[in-house]
């Protein structure tokens, strides 16, 4: 009995030392450490992407390497991990990153999980075409328009064009392909995305209107040991607002 108890004690005392009970690390860590690890995307022109030299580039990218140098004095002490959009979150919970800005926008479900800094871009649903005749929503009324299968903005063209056709499609590259052969007359996503279509298609345009909002900020680990990170991290990105910095970078992307 007395060997049964403690194979239990010991038991319990691994688990106390599981990956669950492993916490980010605090600021203190990082500048000892003299790396920022984040978490990036990759694949998703303009924020983050790898251009045609093999290096990540984008507005994500440049504010990482802007948060690196505020923090560590080096904008080049930084580790990037491309992740997809199920890990975003994750690889902050799990400590594989200190931070996440990979195209998170905020929204409550999340913010129970983990911090938010301000935002740094204001993304949302716009409708690109190359239409010359289509220059403003209004022009759409009883179009047909292509939009991603079970997403969001299928609510807020809904909304928005009641009237018109909506053809579900299940990627980017289908959406180009139903506009290109006639099929659709728009296509409707996210407009961060979409400056980037239109960057690799030039006869394309992004109408003017934002046809609803999502505020991209930078992802922190929740508790208050990492208050001293959150504080730096929010401190920055309103003095890139204050200075023009983040609007000037904003506007380099196209977005």
């Amino acid at each position: 009995m007395k060997q049964q108890l403690l194979n239990i004690a010991i038991a319990v005392a691994a688990l106390a030392v599981t990956p669950h009970s492993i916490t980010a690390r605090e600021l203190a860590q990082i500048e000892s450490k003299g790396t920022l690890r984040v978490a990036v995307k990759d694949n998703l022109r303009p924020l983050g992407f790898t251009n045609e030299a093999g290096n990540l580039v984008g507005l994500e990218i440049d504010i990482a390497r802007k948060l690196a140098e505020q923090l560590l004095g080096d904008k080049d002490a930084v580790q990037f991990l491309p992740v997809d959009n199920q890990e975003r979150l994750q690889v902050v919970l799990d400590n594989e990153v200190d931070l996440a800005i990979a195209r998170v926008s905020v929204t409550t479900p999340r913010a129970r999980i983990v911090d938010f800094s301000p935002h740094y871009y204001l993304d949302g649903t716009s409708i690109v075409t190359n239409q010359p005749k289509i220059t403003k929503v209004s022009d759409l009324k009883r179009s047909k328009i292509a939009v991603l299968k079970n997403s969001v903005t299928i609510a807020v063209i809904r909304n928005k064009l009641p009237n018109a056709v909506l053809i579900g499609v299940d990627s980017y590259h289908e959406a180009l392909q139903l506009i290109e052969t006639n099929q659709a007359e728009a296509f409707a996503g996210d407009r961060s995305i979409l400056a980037g279509w239109v960057q690799q298609y030039p006869q394309y345009k992004i109408l003017p209107a934002r046809l609803s909002g999502a505020a991209l900020a930078v992802v922190m680990p929740k508790g208050l040991q990492y208050k001293e990170l959150h504080s730096k991290v929010n401190k920055a990105i309103a003095q890139w607002k204050q200075s023009g910095w983040l609007e000037e970078r904003i506007k380099y992307w196209g977005l």
